[in-house]
């Protein structure tokens, strides 16, 4: 479907969802011959990144609900890719990427890049910057909003 065809939502919020599912298909597809789904990659990137967090920051960082993040990451370390280990708080649980993850991540690198040039080329550079400024600037909206009543 063609931009000019698609209808324009009423709601904010179904918009994004609209495009954060169309995306995933995008980079699932990319990825899917790996056997990892875009949300795997995403945690595997921020674990990378981090180097090795708590459970509750990772899921701030993703803007993941804690029941999403336990089953995304279980899945994860059955396949070898997470370790995880107990915090000075025993109810918290300490995340990094096991040497199986980095190799996971490395493979999946090539096909994630292919996906991103993809998209940056239909989108332009502009709008391409101006994206990743927006969807930050709604996730911290959305995750502070105040007062709602």
């Amino acid at each position: 479907m063609k931009e000019s065809e698609l209808p324009q939502l009423p709601c904010l919020c179904a918009s994004f969802r609209r495009a954060a599912r169309a995306l995933t298909q995008h980079y699932d597809e990319a990825i899917r011959p790996l056997g990892l789904r875009v949300t795997q990659l995403t945690v595997l990137q921020a674990l990378s990144l981090t180097g090795g967090i708590s459970q509750g920051k990772l899921g701030e960082i993703l803007a993941m609900d804690s029941t999403t993040l336990t089953r995304t990451l279980e899945l994860m370390r059955r396949s070898g890719w997470v370790s995880r280990k107990r915090g000075a708080d025993r109810r918290e649980w300490w995340l990094q990427l096991s040497a199986s993850g980095h190799d996971q991540l490395r493979r999946a690198l090539p096909a994630w890049k292919k996906a991103q040039s993809q998209m940056a080329d239909q989108l332009g550079d502009k709008l391409w910057h101006d994206l990743f400024k927006l969807a930050d600037r709604v996730t911290t909206v959305a995750t502070n909003p105040g007062d709602l009543s």
